[in-house]
């Protein structure tokens, strides 16, 4: 959903159609304002959506409506507007646009909460006495958030208290702790996007406080985040990580709490997570006699172990560890299936050992398997060596 809708009107002194009144914005912004606000790359970065063009003709003059979706903030949307009002052409016909309306969306929205708030203590005080203190705390909860600031050198977006606060709360941008905010959390910090370094004020920041919880997005974009935090100077208490597929910014109040309450000890997530930890180097071949053959493990697979981390790929090798296929995981069962016998020698894997991977292994002659962790086995080919990441590094 976007934030803003900017409408305005057209009148073009011609007949046009819509794609041509389409085709005049895209042709007379293009690089007026610089690659940062052309039309062209904002719609496919998704921070504004499809030109919507609604016309209809009055003897030899065109006028209509534009509508332009927003996912920009308050300033750019403006700019945007005006940019749009420069459009004074549409074919070889002089044209005219006049921005009429700039909705903010989530304030529509909120409107809307107010009313069904409103709603619901109707009701509510039908059946019984109601705390109205309470609600009208939650109501400008959500209508009066506190303050964002900006923290330190790098201008960390943060809460007002999170200097004063023995505890931190460190979220990974700017729209996660404008949700916190919102529902009374006053000393967040955000990490400032994705950057190859955390952020030194935060650092130091965390040092002197009692408890340091960070709380990530639900996806693979979080688990990255927090092997970069994992391997970091920063301190850390705690892991809260919002539900599986989803973001902090998109979380309720009550799904917040419940995700910060279930936050793990930093220990305790790294026994239960050990493939988020730092892989350490190795410089020396590693030879294992788990089995009669003598398997040795030369420096280059070490290398590609490393790569492997949080792809959820596998490599397919030959006797002399020549990579063969590079596959995702899902797919390595069924296509062990379609090699010839002895084609394979080893498997590197970002996964899971199982049974029935072992069990294809030992028909198609495949002699070692590396992978992440072992699941669930039952019974072991003495033919086939089996290693986890971290056996070998």
């Amino acid at each position: 959903m976007p934030k803003y809708l900017v409408k305005a009107r057209i009148s073009v002194n011609g007949i046009v159609e819509k794609s041509d009144v389409i085709g005049a914005i895209f042709g007379q912004t293009e690089g007026l304002l610089g690659e940062q606000f052309d039309l062209r790359q904002l719609q496919d970065k998704g921070r504004i959506g499809r030109i919507v063009v609604d016309l209809k003709t009055r003897g030899n003059r065109t006028e209509g409506e534009i509508t332009i979706p927003s996912n920009l903030d308050r300033v750019e949307t403006a700019l945007i507007a005006a940019m749009i009002e420069a459009v004074d052409k549409v074919g070889p016909y002089s044209a005219e646009v006049r921005i009429t309306d700039i909705i903010d969306v989530r304030l529509e929205k909120i409107r809307k909460i107010i009313e069904r708030a409103k709603e619901i203590l109707v009701t509510w005080s039908r059946q019984k006495t109601p705390d109205l203190r309470e609600v009208l705390q939650e109501i400008e909860t959500v209508l009066k958030p506190p303050e964002i600031i900006k923290y330190g050198p790098e201008q960390l977006p943060a809460g007002p208290n999170v200097e004063r606060s023995s505890e931190l709360i460190v979220v990974e941008g700017r729209a996660d702790v404008i949700s916190l905010l919102r529902y009374g959390y006053t000393n967040v910090i955000a990490l400032g996007g994705a950057k190859p370094e955390i952020p030194r004020s935060l650092i130091e920041l965390a040092k002197n406080k009692k408890k340091v919880t960070v709380f990530l997005d639900g996806d693979r974009g979080g688990d990255l985040i927090l092997k970069e935090l994992l391997t970091s100077n920063l301190k850390i208490d705690y892991i809260a990580r919002a539900p599986a597929g989803k973001e902090v910014e998109e979380l309720t109040g009550r799904e917040i709490s419940e995700a910060l309450s279930k936050a793990i000890p930093i220990n305790e997530y790294l026994k239960k997570h050990k493939r988020l930890e730092k892989p350490r180097v190795i410089e020396k071949p590693h030879v294992a006699r788990e089995v009669e053959e003598i398997y040795t493990i030369p420096v280059k697979l070490i290398q590609d172990i490393k790569g492997l981390y949080g792809t959820l790929e596998a490599i397919l090798y030959n006797r002399e560890w020549g990579p063969l296929l590079r596959i995702p995981v899902r797919n390595l069962v069924e296509k062990i299936k379609d090699v010839g016998e002895g084609e394979v020698y080893g498997i590197v894997m970002d996964g899971i050992i199982t049974q029935r991977l072992l069990d294809i292994m030992s028909q198609k002659k495949i002699k070692m398997v590396i992978g992440t962790k072992l699941g669930n086995i039952t019974y072991k080919d003495s033919g086939i060596l089996i290693l986890t990441y971290n056996d070998v590094l």
